[in-house]
């Protein structure tokens, strides 16, 4: 990956870890993360190649949604394992007193979490052993 790559997710993924992806969102990130892509690899989108044949020549796995999952998982076990008093901890757990509208319930942040745990096999109170959590998120350090 070259630096522009790098500069590039930086950016995309800078405070990721408080925002909740909706679908139109996620879609809008990963056509980003995709025309940087082909922009560093100097693709033109009318040369008609797939995403996953352009990942792969430069070598990437995952998507950016994934890594945000990944800061987003690593951020919540962070919160988890402050102490009650801690600003961020309330925060996570507040829930406002107004009733909500009509019709379907927005999804929260919370449920992202829990889907995202769900999908890693991650269980309630594993983010006590902080090298565990770590590793069972994905999250390694990377370099560059």
């Amino acid at each position: 990956m070259n630096i522009y790559n790098a500069l590039i997710k930086s950016s995309l993924l800078y405070g990721s870890e408080t925002c909740r992806l909706t679908e139109n969102n996620k879609r809008r990130v990963e056509s980003t993360e995709m025309d940087a892509l082909r922009r560093s690899s100097r693709i033109l989108r009318k040369d008609r190649i797939r995403n996953g044949t352009t990942r792969q020549q430069i070598g990437l796995e995952e998507t950016i949604i994934k890594e945000i999952q990944q800061n987003q998982l690593t951020w919540y076990g962070h919160v988890q394992r402050m102490a009650e008093g801690r600003l961020p901890k309330i925060a996570l757990k507040w829930m406002p007193k107004q009733k909500r509208a009509r019709g379907r319930p927005k999804k929260n942040w919370m449920e992202e979490i829990k889907r995202a745990m769900n999908e890693t096999s991650l269980n309630e109170g594993q983010w006590e052993d902080r090298k565990q959590w770590s590793l069972s998120v994905g999250q390694r350090r990377k370099t560059f």
